[in-house]
C-alpha cells in the first residue's frame, strides 16, 4: 500500500477570531459594537456628504460680517479655517470618544459671534472669547460641573434656546439671500422688514434661492442621504449657467463663476489669529462675561441633545439611556469649542447630520477618521467652495432652522405656563431682537418671575437665580449710567 500525503484540513473558525484589520477593530470596538469596516467607512462618507455644507455657510455668515473697525476676515482663510478645524475636531472625537459624531463651526454660534462679539471688537477678540468659552466647557466637564449645570436650566428653556437659534438661523438666510431685505430709515415705516428689496421677489439670485429652498426640503422629505448638499451643488450649478447666460448686477458676496484652477494651496492666515482677554478691554467685565456665557450657552445645550441623541440612535447607551464614557465625548467638545477660536472658524459643535451616517451603519469613532480626512482633503479645493452664491447656500439655513424646530417644539411643556411662556419669549426674542443673548437673558428673567409668582421659588435653582441677576443688571446698566 502506497503511502499518500496528508490531507490539507482548513484550520476551524476560532471563536472571536480577529478580522484581517484586527488592531483597527480592537481599537475602534468595531467588531463589539455590531459594526463592520466597510459600514464604518460608508457611514464616514454619508456623514460628510450630509454635512459639508458648513465649509459654505460657514466662510458667509463670518465674512459677511464686520468687526470695530470695519474689517472683513478674508473668504478664502475662512474656508481653510473652517475645513481643518473641522477635520481636526471631527478626528479628535473619533479616536478619544469612539462615537460616530462628527464636529465642525456651529450654525448659530457663528451668528453670535459675526453679529453680536464682532461689532463691538476686533476679530481676534472675539475669537478669544471663544477660546474662553471652550476653556469653560474643559473645566465644567473637568470638574463634573456640566451635567450639573445642565440640570439647572428647565429642560423645556433648553430646547427653547435651540428653538430660538433654529429662528435666527431661519432669518439669516432669508436676509442674506435677498428673499427678504431691511426696510430703509428714510421709508418712515414702523414695518423693518419687506418681501426682496422692494416689496417683491424680482431677479435671478432670488429665483435661485426659492428653488433651492423647495428642492432641499423635498430631499429632506423624501429622506435623501446628503440633501442639503445636493441642493448647493444643484444650484450652484444652475447658477452658474444662469450668470454665463443672463446679465445678473450682483449675486452678493460670491459669484457662481467657474474658477479657472479649482485646486488650490490652503491659505491658514487666520490660525492662531486670537486675543484671548483683548475683547473685555473693548466692551467691559461684565459685558464680556455674558458674551462669553452667551457662546457657552450657544454650543453647551445643543451639543447635549445631539450627543445623546446620535448616541442613542447607534444604540451605545445602557439601559439607563446613559452613555458610557461620555465624559470624554463632552471632554472633546470643549476642546472643538476652543479650537474653533484659535482657528477664526468660530466654535466648533456636534453635528446632528451625523445620523446620516449612523442610518448607513456606523456605530464607532472610526467613521468619524474618515468623515475628518474628507474634511481635510476639502482643504485643497477652497477656489470651488468660494464660488457658491449665498443664493445657493442659504437654503440650507432654513432646513437646518426647520429641522431644529422640529425635533424640539413637541418637548416643550406648553400645560406649565410658568415654563411656556418664559420658553415662548426665548424663541421669539432671538430673531425679533436680532440677538440670541437677548433670547437667554429675557427668558431667564420671566421664569424666575413667574416662579416666584406663584409661590415655586423654591423649585428655581441657585444657578438660574444667579444667571437672572446678572442679565437683569446687564439690561439695566445703561439706566444706571454704566455704559
Amino acid at each position: 500500500m502506497s503511502a499518500s500525503a496528508p490531507a490539507k484540513v482548513p484550520a476551524p473558525e476560532q471563536p472571536g477570531r480577529e478580522p484581517a484589520y484586527g488592531a483597527l477593530d480592537r481599537f475602534f470596538k468595531i467588531s463589539e459594537r455590531g459594526s463592520s469596516l466597510p459600514r464604518e467607512i460608508r457611514g464616514g462618507f454619508a456623514t460628510f456628504f450630509a454635512m459639508a455644507y458648513i465649509i459654505v455657510l460657514n466662510p458667509i455668515i463670518l465674512g459677511s460680517a464686520k468687526d470695530m473697525y470695519g474689517h472683513q476676515l478674508d473668504h478664502g482663510q475662512l474656508v481653510t479655517a473652517t475645513a481643518i478645524t473641522a477635520a481636526f475636531t471631527t478626528l479628535l472625537m473619533g479616536v478619544i470618544g469612539n462615537v460616530p459624531i462628527a464636529l465642525a463651526a456651529g450654525l448659530g454660534v457663528n451668528s453670535v459671534v459675526a453679529l453680536q462679539l464682532a461689532p463691538r471688537m476686533t476679530w481676534p477678540d472675539a475669537m478669544g472669547m471663544v477660546v474662553l468659552a471652550g476653556l469653560v466647557v474643559m473645566l465644567l466637564v473637568a470638574t463634573g460641573l456640566r451635567e450639573r449645570v445642565m440640570n439647572a436650566v428647565p429642560y423645556s428653556l433648553r430646547k427653547a434656546i435651540a428653538i430660538g437659534i433654529g429662528l435666527f438661523i431661519m432669518l439669516i438666510g432669508l436676509v442674506d439671500s435677498g428673499f427678504v431685505s431691511r426696510i430703509p430709515d428714510a421709508a418712515h415705516t414702523t414695518v423693518p422688514l419687506q418681501l426682496g428689496a422692494d416689496g417683491h421677489l424680482n431677479g435671478w439670485p432670488v429665483l435661485v434661492f426659492i428653488l433651492g429652498a423647495l428642492l432641499t426640503l423635498v430631499l429632506i422629505v423624501r429622506k435623501v442621504s446628503g440633501a442639503i448638499l445636493i441642493s448647493i451643488v444643484s444650484m450652484t450649478v444652475l447658477a452658474g449657467i444662469i450668470n454665463a447666460v443672463a446679465t445678473v448686477p450682483s449675486w452678493g458676496l460670491t459669484t457662481p463663476k467657474w474658477p479657472g484652477n479649482p485646486v488650490s494651496t490652503p491659505d491658514f492666515g487666520l490660525i492662531g489669529n486670537v486675543s484671548l482677554f483683548g475683547g473685555f478691554g473693548k466692551v467691559g467685565l461684565l459685558t464680556g462675561i455674558l458674551f462669553v456665557f452667551t457662546v457657552l450657552l450657544s454650543s453647551f445645550f445643543d451639543a447635549m441633545g445631539t450627543i445623546m441623541g446620535v448616541s442613542d440612535e447607534a444604540k451605545l447607551t445602557d439601559a439607563e439611556g446613559q452613555m458610557p464614557g461620555i465624559n470624554k465625548v463632552l471632554f472633546v467638545d470643549g476642546i472643538a469649542v476652543a479650537a474653533g477660536g484659535v482657528g477664526s472658524a468660530s466654535a466648533n459643535t456636534c453635528f446632528v447630520e451625523s445620523t446620516a451616517g449612523v442610518g448607513e451603519g456606523a456605530r464607532t469613532g472610526f467613521a468619524n477618521v474618515i468623515t475628518g480626512g474628507l474634511f481635510a482633503l476639502a482643504l485643497f479645493l477652497t477656489p470651488v467652495a468660494t464660488m457658491v452664491p449665498a443664493q445657493a447656500a442659504t437654503p440650507a439655513l432654513l432646513a437646518v432652522g426647520f429641522l431644529i424646530m422640529a425635533g424640539s417644539v413637541k418637548e416643550i411643556d406648553w400645560s406649565d405656563f410658568t415654563v411656556a411662556a418664559p420658553a415662548f419669549i426665548t424663541m421669539v426674542m432671538m430673531p425679533f431682537t436680532y440677538s440670541i443673548t437677548n433670547g437667554i437673558g429675557m427668558g431667564f428673567i420671566t421664569f424666575v418671575v413667574l416662579r416666584l409668582a406663584v409661590g415655586r421659588g423654591r423649585e428655581i435653582p441657585v444657578a438660574m437665580y444667579v444667571v437672572s441677576a446678572v442679565f437683569a443688571f446687564y439690561y439695566l446698566m445703561p439706566a444706571l449710567g454704566l455704559t
